[in-house]
């Protein structure tokens, strides 16, 4: 949208003639005769740029009334400048006139553009046959409290222009129905459609009964989201991943079916990104650093799928706004509370565990709300299984979670969150019936805990200047005894983070923060010495190692990055990050740099991307201590290398392709101090069919080599997480009626182990020397394949819907080798075999 005004008439006049007393000429300015007009540009809104701009062009007209030039007076950017003097080309002008005679001027004009209201459309239809509702009422209330109104047509659309932009509430009322409405953000310049289906109005007699029907699906379509700051960004939203087969309804879980992302160890939780250990991977809710992102065993996340909003996984050449680890990181947002004035709640229960939400406003005071919790109660069952098969170990593990929320908003331009949320879990193995003529084992206990209190407070300053502050406080435990041995930990972490993001010209955003840990500790350890990598577990005790510290430790970070768009679909993102830490008294200098080129402008959309960086990651605390590590070490250092593209095949197909290298030095080695070398590279494919309201499914290949050099004068070998090939398809169907069904299959490379050939077993002892024959991680189990299936079923109330599921693990019971157990003398071996299949049924209600 633009006008234009003509600021300065001056026409060209030739120097007078010297006659006496001349009469002063009669001039008549240019007049615009043809004006086809000019529209906001293209580029202004792909580069999400929403503000007025005002172009001064200074244009030559000729005789006859053309436009022969036009310049620019003040470059604008963003495409205003070039839209701005392709409008003036095709201005035609009544020609200047002086005394009567056409002759030519020079004039100031001007363009003003302003932003195009967001445009707001959607269809209603019968939930059940999805037939258009004609005469519907839908009402949008924007944030100032106005109200647009109109009514659906005879095949059930409806559009609404010049709605503001910002947050709207979206509701239909239609005669026979239950009403329905949605909430959504509107952007200048762009267009939200939304789908609602209306599920028939019960009679009061009919209240009571059930009918059958398909959920309700609000469907929301917006074009033109911010290009991300790094390489490869993949976000995932809540109402694709929590229906994935295997994940048992866990929306964190679903990471694991990403390129890049390696199969997790058995019966583990962690993630191994792109060949890196678990621990070089950082885990983040909404901003702030926690310990772990999964319960025990990997069973279920620590925070659960209700309440995400979703996440952010950055494999590698992630911003600078994170630092302090070397591998990949993930950032879990979680959601805001409902904002529509009611109670909403869920409640589910399956064989594994139990959960419970609750969310809505406070009345008379503006706050929205959210509770959760969830409990493990498999605990329950499973004792008294085993005891029933005879079993001579029993087994309590038990995990609990919660999530407590508050939310006020400030007129739509800041906010304030309290989030309170935490995870605990204890595992307990008792050994009843021990072998006392040999070496055996009584029992094994673990307890692990932590919470956060943050606050996070947002506000939009101006159009331009953008401020977020997140704080938090919390505790970390660990508590792990097997017999005499064993440790605990104990950290009350205190961190910071804010950042000022500033619109420093039109092409310009510069984002300047401060990342900040405090946190004290206390640590009791007792464990034998540290085997050399590859010496298997048995023979004599080379000692015990007793160590006791309390400390305290610091992480101080500054980091700036820019986002610049010099021309057309261009994006460069250069950053810096400067780390200290106080276990090493040292600096780490970090600069990145990620560029990304949109090459077209519109479907199909391709990009070409790249970038590369430097990650510091500090030593860990059991590295520095004096008795179990050593002294003087410095952070572990990596190099990450990225380029790739994207190409949307269709309009829901995209494909992403990226290759990758990260060089690594500076390695923690064990009493060699930070000599270790190693090296990760590898290529992703991403086939990504993006949902629909019938299907959504992709296909993931990671294909990787991961090697490390504990020493320069040693070769390298294989890193135990290396995963050569990680093949994984999923596809989900709804099939309507509230009918679902989706599977997964996973084709992964075999574990590494280290094979043992002969050992010694002293039976008066009781201990077994043992003695391998091949470097470590020198064989590879066989390739792991399972296959999962999960279906769900929904039926839909007049206040309330209910949903039964059975998700099935290796349904077809495929006995997948994770390890390897030797006889008493190691002459003979044979693999331990994974879970079998696994079946979990569930009933989930919502209010």
């Amino acid at each position: 949208m633009a006008s234009r005004d003509a600021l300065a008439q001056a026409p060209d006049e030739p120097p007078g003639a010297g006659a006496a007393a001349p009469q002063p000429p009669v001039v008549i300015p240019p007049r615009i005769k043809v004006d086809p007009g000019v529209k906001y540009p293209d580029r202004a809104l792909q580069e999400r740029f929403f503000e007025e701009v005002t172009v001064v062009l200074i244009l030559e007209i000729d005789a006859s009334g053309a436009v022969r030039k036009a310049t620019v007076e003040a470059a604008q950017g963003h495409g205003f400048d070039e839209a701005a003097v392709a409008a003036a080309e095709k201005l035609v002008f009544e020609p200047a006139r002086r005394n009567d005679t056409n002759v030519p001027a020079r004039i100031k004009f001007r363009y003003v553009f302003v932003p195009p209201p967001p445009r707001l459309k959607g269809r209603v239809e019968r939930q059940t046959a999805g037939s258009p509702i004609a005469s519907a009422t839908v009402t949008v209330r924007t944030a100032d409290g106005a109200e647009h109104t109109t009514q659906t047509a005879a095949d059930g659309s409806w559009t609404l222009e010049n709605v503001p932009s910002g947050p709207t509430h979206i509701a239909v009322v239609a005669r026979g129905h239950e009403p329905q409405s949605a909430d959504e953000e509107l952007t200048p310049g762009e267009e939200t459609d939304v789908v609602l289906r209306l599920s028939p109005q019960k009679a009061p007699e009919e209240a009571r009964a059930a009918i059958e029907g398909e959920p309700p699906i609000q469907e929301i379509v917006v074009r033109g989201e911010r290009p991300p700051r790094e390489v490869t960004k993949r976000t995932l939203r809540k109402e694709e991943i929590a229906l994935i087969p295997g994940t048992n309804g866990d929306a964190l879980r679903s990471l694991q079916n990403l390129p890049g992302i390696a199969r997790p160890p058995p019966f583990g939780g962690q993630l191994i990104v792109r060949g890196s250990a678990p621990q070089d991977t950082t885990i983040y809710v909404d901003g702030t650093p926690v310990p772990i992102v999964y319960h025990f065993g990997g069973l279920s996340s620590v925070v659960p799928t209700e309440a995400l909003d979703q996440i952010h996984f950055y494999p590698s050449n992630y911003s600078s706004v994170y630092g302090r680890g070397m591998g990949g990181m993930v950032d879990v947002g979680i959601r805001d509370p409902k904002k529509d004035g009611q109670i909403h709640g869920m409640a589910q229960l399956d064989l594994i565990d139990a959960r419970l939400l609750v969310e809505g406003t406070i009345p008379k005071t503006g706050v929205t709300f959210m509770v959760a919790g969830r409990r493990s109660w498999f605990d329950a069952w499973l004792g008294p299984a085993l005891t029933a098969f005879g079993a001579g170990v029993t087994t309590a593990p038990r995990y609990y979670d919660y999530q407590v929320m508050l939310q006020k908003d400030f007129g739509g331009r800041a906010s304030l969150r309290l989030l309170f949320f935490g995870s605990d879990d204890g595992l307990e193995i008792f050994n009843e019936n021990p072998n006392a003529g040999a070496t055996s084992f009584t029992g094994v206990g673990t307890h692990t805990s932590f919470w956060r209190l943050q606050a996070r407070y947002q506000h939009k300053v101006t159009d331009s200047t953008e401020l977020k502050v997140t704080a938090a406080v919390g505790q970390d435990s660990v508590d792990f005894g097997f017999g005499t041995l064993g440790f605990d930990t104990t950290e009350l972490p205190i961190s910071g983070r804010a950042e000022v993001s500033q619109k420093v010209v039109r092409s310009v955003r510069a984002n300047v923060g401060i990342d900040v840990i405090y946190s004290p500790y206390d640590l009791h350890l007792r464990f034998p010495r540290p085997r050399p990598p590859g010496v298997p577990a048995g023979g004599p005790e080379a000692g015990l190692l007793e160590t006791t510290q309390s400390g305290e430790r610091f992480f101080g970070g500054l980091y700036t990055e820019w986002e610049i768009m010099p021309w057309r679909g261009m994006r460069i993102v250069p950053g810096l990050r400067l780390d200290y830490t106080s276990s090493t008294q040292s600096w780490d200098f970090s600069p990145r740099l990620n560029l990304r080129q949109e090459l077209t402008s519109g479907f199909p959309r391709t990009a070409l991307k790249a970038g590369a960086g430097i990650f510091h990651q500090p030593p860990g605390a059991l590295e520095t201590d004096p008795v179990f590590g050593q002294e003087g070490l410095k952070s572990n250092r990596s190099v990450h290398y990225d380029v790739g593209f994207e190409q949307e095949l269709g309009r829901r197909v995209e494909l992403s392709v990226n290759a990758f290298h990260k060089q690594l030095d500076r390695l923690v080695s064990e009493g060699a101090g930070n000599v270790g070398q190693g090296s990760v590279y590898g290529a992703e494919w991403l086939l990504r069919y993006k949902s629909d309201e019938r299907f959504f499914g992709w296909i993931a290949y990671t294909l990787s080599r991961s090697e490390r050099r504990p020493e320069p004068s040693e070769p390298s070998a294989l890193y135990q997480y290396d995963q050569t090939h990680v093949l994984t398809a999923i596809a989900s169907y709804n099939f309507g009626r509230g009918y679902r069904l989706g599977a997964r299959f996973r084709l992964v490379s075999g574990n590494l182990y280290t094979p043992t050939t002969r050992g010694a077993y002293d039976a008066t002892s009781g201990n077994v020397q043992a003695a391998t024959a091949s470097p470590p991680n020198g064989a590879r189990l066989p390739p792991f394949h399972q296959l999962d299936v999960r279906f769900d079923k929904t039926w839909t109330f007049s206040a309330w819907k209910l949903s039964a599921y059975v998700d099935i693990q290796n349904i077809y019971n495929h006995q997948n080798p994770e390890g390897v157990t030797y006889n008493y003398d190691y002459t003979k071996s044979s693999y331990v075999s994974g879970l079998p299949i696994l079946p979990s049924l569930g009933l989930r209600g919502e209010l």
